[in-house]
């Protein structure tokens, strides 16, 4: 039995130019963090005693006999990439919904990989981790994802995220005192829309638009930088960084039609008018979570304003995608699997 433990990420700034579209042309940039919200992923050798080969539980449950049956996209495209040859039953359980805005389909990308990696023995370092999933979900899967989702699913941390012309990827951790990362961090709030999207139809909408969105894009690539300068200051105020985020919201809802709608800009200026600095919706827009930076003296201004929403509170991640559990399978002849 192994099980995986994945997390979740929140994009801060650069999002949408770490679509290859994008970057292999003109460069990019992203700044986030990875936070406690996690899926998990259960997976260990089925026993032959079963009609099936393959057993796969997840919103709904498959049994099948070979790979191409399977129908989640991610769990077959992976298992045909690794020629995964054993039976396996695979069980996923996450902290938040799917479709949310929060890197939910790259955290199960990383976390099946970095569990069928050690059901078989191996380990995979943390830049293996992140390329493998890019490739499986851009090139095998075909989805209309960008680049930094895998990064903090495989990494976890606060970073920036180069993603350079010649398609190589270069992560820097952004290093702070811990009381102030501390305080950094308790400036936000998180709320759940309970509006669900389809990230694939918003982003292939932008990505079309990539051109049209060209000084939008440029302008949101160079807050990243900006918002770096903030957190290294050694400054004790990260107002400015709020104010930041509200530039970025307003840059990102012009990139296509489908990312915001009157209930979310409905949410977003309540809690504006009740003492937020500034946020944004997260992800690729329509739906899910939206992020508040807050003094703390306003929080509880926003979170009754906000009363209809789930709030949500959350820690930083600087683990990574992990095996938490590591219990191989026995083998009569061998002892322990290799």
């Amino acid at each position: 039995m192994i099980i995986s433990r994945t997390p979740h990420r929140i994009s801060f700034f650069g999002g949408g130019t770490d679509y290859p579209s994008w970057y292999l042309e003109h460069g990019g940039k992203v700044l986030g963090v990875a936070v406690d919200k996690y899926c998990y992923i259960t997976c260990r050798e089925l026993p032959p005693f079963f009609t099936h080969k393959h057993r796969i539980a997840y919103s709904k449950v498959e049994t099948v006999s070979h790979i191409d049956e399977v129908q989640h996209p991610s769990v077959k495209e992976t298992m045909k990439y690794l020629k995964v040859q054993q039976g396996v039953e695979i069980h996923h359980d996450g902290d938040i919904p799917a479709r949310s805005g929060m890197g939910s389909s790259s955290a199960f990308t990383v976390g099946l990989l970095k569990t069928l990696f050690a059901l078989d023995g191996k380990i995979i370092t943390k830049e293996e981790l992140y390329k493998t999933a890019i490739y499986i979900e851009q090139n095998l899967i075909k989805e209309n994802v960008g680049s930094q989702d895998q990064v903090w699913a495989a990494c976890g941390g606060l970073n920036t995220i180069d993603f350079l012309q010649n398609g190589e990827i270069i992560v820097e951790p952004i290093i702070m005192k811990e009381d102030m990362l501390n305080s950094f961090e308790s400036k936000f709030m998180l709320f759940f829309t309970g509006l669900s999207r389809q990230a694939h139809e918003i982003a292939g909408e932008q990505i079309k638009n990539t051109q049209n969105n060209k000084h939008q894009l440029m302008m949101m690539r160079k807050l990243v930088d900006e918002a770096h300068k903030v957190l290294t200051s050694g400054k004790d105020d990260f107002v400015d960084f709020g104010r930041l985020l509200n530039e970025t919201w307003l840059l990102k809802r012009k990139l296509s039609s489908k990312i915001t709608s009157k209930e979310i800009d409905d949410i977003y200026e309540t809690a504006l008018r009740h003492g937020a600095v500034g946020g944004k919706l997260l992800g690729a827009g329509g739906g899910g979570f939206v992020l508040f930076y807050v003094e703390h003296e306003h929080q509880e201004n926003v979170k009754k304003a906000l009363h209809h929403y789930l709030h949500v509170p959350f820690r930083f991640d600087f683990s990574g995608s992990e095996i938490i559990v590591y219990k191989p399978a026995y083998h009569e002849n061998n002892g322990r699997k290799p």
